[in-house]
């Protein structure tokens, strides 16, 4: 049989190329192996083909040969044809190569080496086209051409089957990936589709199946976008897009459950993407999806589901729905803020007293200011009311539904309608529904969890090869069939309201639609009450669940103003000063509690040490120890001379002698220190430098090196010390010469006076 491959293609080469890049082309596509899965029979196939085309274009003359062919063959390429065996019937299949290609002949068992090789290239069709046939064939035979005849071989016991299937399937799993990333994303469904199917019927692979079913459930949001964006008339298409959003929802408990449902989209992904997929649903497939979603229950889905229900109300002309969705207001109102959505249902259910004082309880401060505006010259809020009504469903309720994208509100028809009439004067009156907000039992709504699985971008490598362990990671398509307005929140659409931009809507009160006469007439029996002036300020009901509030108010218009507090009138450098004061304060308060706390555990785990036995006869008029005079000298102890004092006196000597023989003459001072012969020696010394005008300067060191004092004459010591002394001559202010000894002195101290003194010295080498 033949296959559409040619040599130059196996080695992934040109046709110019040289002898170099042949050898590493050769030698990477044998280092280069497939996947695991495949068996030693299917790597010995494709390595044979990779050999025989290395073969031939590496020897000079088949190549030039074999170049003659193929550039004959590119322009005028011939067309063969394979003939395949199916359900017993022998079919033909003129199959049209590449003009760039050619064909070549391989043997049976070398299919599934050609079929992996043609994958490698990202041949995927190529590859299904050729290997499909094996595997529709119920008796696993197939009709092959050898020469001018058909033989017929079995393939239920060949080991290459596996193989086959194995190829086949990844193909399907490839071109699903390549249809992802061109935004076909249906095509691509069919693709995995069809190779999860064939590995399923098989048994095989169960890593290879769970890779296409991974791709499957990422795919399936792309797919519901794709699916519901398609024409209204196509109810069939669009019934498989509800029906795998329904899957979804079931996998993961609910639009804000936390159950895992493997498309990789975390609780705000998913919520945007319900978001940007409402667009492109009905106000009847909306009602009936997020209604059932709302029984989860599910704060998101109820409030989807009031939009659905007041949007279909009034389009519809069913006051019954609006009065539905009024009750799932109420539930709501538990933990959330809807008083204003609440008025406005009052109000198309003709309940005006109830619509008024219901308003009065709102937050939302900048739709009440453009609702009193509009109701200057009236006693009460209705004009304002009305007005803001007709805009609220015309910008921020009905561009959300596909069949309603143009759809006008007017309240005048609405009220004119015969069955709304009819149904509206079967309603009970106001008073009635006073206590209506008391009889609705709390509904819990759970706390949604985020979810944020991983995403795997999908990349690709040289050529067409495709990483197999990947998946692609696009963006949500933008449909062209119609715009669509996104948002990065979750949020309705902003109204644009205000006094200039408001649109010339006629307004007309409920009353006057039902046919009362005057402003102030009564609707069901109930007359209108005069709204204040000025809105009541009440406190917000704390939400007993933060997260769902969290979630709802992210639908809520965008026009909600927060609560005005004392810290919000204050200006920003009043309100930083008042937390740097209330900071220090806590911080001063801390301090004295920790202080406090650790003194108190101190003194219970360590104790201080208390005084035993009688206390001391101390008197306060006496001192406890006797205080010395300070003009009294320190008296010396009587003991032994020690090393240390010995050293200071010699300090003492050599200080004095330098101060006594430097430019001032102190002499006086070696009565301090000398005594004996040694005082008169260095007196004299000293008068004959004064009478020559000469003067020393000293730079000495001493070390001590041992002290001798007998046990029975404490007064008398003997003292030897190593000195280096540097000194300097000067006569007549002039610097005469210089001289360095080191020089082992004998000290002979006597203690007088309470202080010892030098009495004579020998230098003893």
């Amino acid at each position: 049989m033949r296959i559409p491959l040619d040599y130059y293609r196996i080695l992934g080469l040109p046709l110019a190329a040289s002898e170099e890049q042949l050898r590493q082309a050769y030698s990477d596509r044998i280092v280069q192996l497939p996947r695991r899965e495949y068996s030693i029979t299917a790597i010995s196939s494709r390595k044979q083909l990779i050999e025989e085309a290395y073969v031939v274009l590496s020897d000079s003359k088949e190549r030039s040969a074999y170049n003659h062919q193929y550039l004959a063959h590119a322009y005028d390429p011939d067309r063969s044809s394979v003939t395949l065996a199916s359900d017993n019937r022998t079919r033909s299949n003129n199959t049209e190569p590449d003009t760039q290609s050619l064909s070549i002949e391989i043997a049976p068992e070398e299919l599934v080496g050609a079929l992996l090789i043609l994958q490698e290239l990202g041949e995927y069709e190529l590859v299904l086209k050729l290997g499909r046939p094996y595997l529709v064939n119920k008796n696993r035979s197939v009709a092959v051409k050898v020469g001018n005849r058909l033989t017929s071989e079995e393939f239920s016991t060949s080991p290459e089957l596996p193989d086959i299937i194995l190829t086949v399937a990844l193909a399907c799993l490839e071109l699903g990936r390549e249809q992802w990333q061109q935004g076909h994303y249906e095509n691509a469904a069919i693709s995995l589709e069809t190779g999860e199917e064939l590995l399923l019927r098989e048994g095989l692979f169960p890593s290879v199946q769970g890779e296409i079913a991974a791709d499957l459930c990422k795919l399936r949001p792309y797919r519901i976008l794709e699916l519901l964006a398609l024409p209204q008339e196509k109810t069939k298409e669009r019934r498989q897009g509800l029906g795998l959003l329904q899957g979804i929802l079931e996998d993961r408990g609910g639009m804000d459950g936390n159950g895992n449902d493997q498309s990789g989209l975390n609780i705000d992904d998913f919520l945007r993407f319900i978001q940007q997929l409402r667009n492109h649903l009905t106000v009847a497939e909306q009602h009936k999806l997020f209604e059932a979603e709302s029984k989860r229950p599910s704060a998101v889905a109820t409030y989807l589901a009031v939009y659905a229900l007041i949007a279909r109300g009034f389009t519809q002309r069913q006051p019954a729905l609006i009065r539905q969705a009024k009750q799932m207001l109420i539930r709501l109102g538990k933990r959330q803020d809807v008083h204003l959505e609440q008025s406005l249902c009052a109000l198309l259910l003709g309940q005006t007293e109830e619509a008024t004082r219901v308003l009065e309880l709102s937050q939302e401060y900048e739709a009440l200011a453009i609702i009193r505006e509009k109701s200057q010259d009236s006693p009460d809020l209705l004009p304002g009311l009305c007005l803001y009504g007709e805009l609220w469903l015309q910008q921020e309720v009905f561009p959300h539904f596909r069949d309603l994208a143009r759809q006008k509100a007017s309240l005048k028809d609405y009220f004119a309608d015969a069955q709304v009439q009819a149904y509206l004067e079967a309603l009970p009156t106001d008073a009635q529904t006073t206590n209506e907000w008391d009889t609705i039992h709390r509904q819990p709504f759970p706390a949604p969890q985020i979810n944020n699985p991983h995403h795997r971008s999908y990349e690709t490598g040289n050529g067409r090869q495709v990483n197999h362990n990947r998946t692609p990671d696009v963006e949500f398509p933008a449909i062209p069939a119609r715009e669509i307005s996104e948002s990065p929140q979750f949020s309705s659409p902003q109204v644009p309201i205000s006094a200039s931009h408001t649109p010339e809507i006629p307004v007309h009160s409920p009353s006057e639609e039902i046919g009362t006469t005057g402003n102030h007439q009564q609707i069901n029996g109930a007359a209108h009450s005069t709204a204040p002036s000025q809105t009541k300020k009440r406190r917000r009901r704390k939400p007993t669940s933060p997260n769902s509030r969290d979630r709802v108010w992210e639908y809520r218009p965008s026009h909600a103003r927060q609560r005005r507090t004392f810290a919000n009138t204050l200006d920003a450098k009043t309100r930083l000063v008042w937390m740097v004061f209330l900071s220090l304060g806590g911080l001063l308060v801390f301090w004295l509690l920790a202080s406090t706390a650790w003194g108190w555990l101190n003194n219970m785990f360590f104790p201080k040490a208390t005084l035993q036995g009688e206390p001391l006869a101390i008197e306060l008029n006496q001192p406890v120890i006797m205080i010395p005079d300070p003009q009294s000298k320190p008296e010396v102890g009587l003991g032994q001379l020690t090393t240390a004092t010995a050293e200071d006196v010699i300090e003492t000597w050599l200080s004095t002698k330098a101060a006594a023989l430097g430019p001032n003459h102190e002499i006086n001072r070696l009565n301090e220190i000398l005594t004996g012969s040694a005082l008169s020696q260095w007196r004299l010394i000293v008068k004959q430098d004064m009478g020559d005008s000469r003067y020393r300067k000293y730079e000495h060191d001493v070390k001590v090196e041992f002290v001798n004092q007998k046990q029975t004459v404490v007064d008398n010591a003997v003292v030897e010390a190593t000195v280096k002394e540097v000194t300097h001559f000067y006569e007549q202010g002039e610097s005469k010469k210089s001289s360095e000894d080191r020089l082992r002195v004998r000290y002979d101290l006597i203690r007088k006076q309470g202080g010892w003194r030098i009495q004579s010295m020998t230098v003893v080498k």
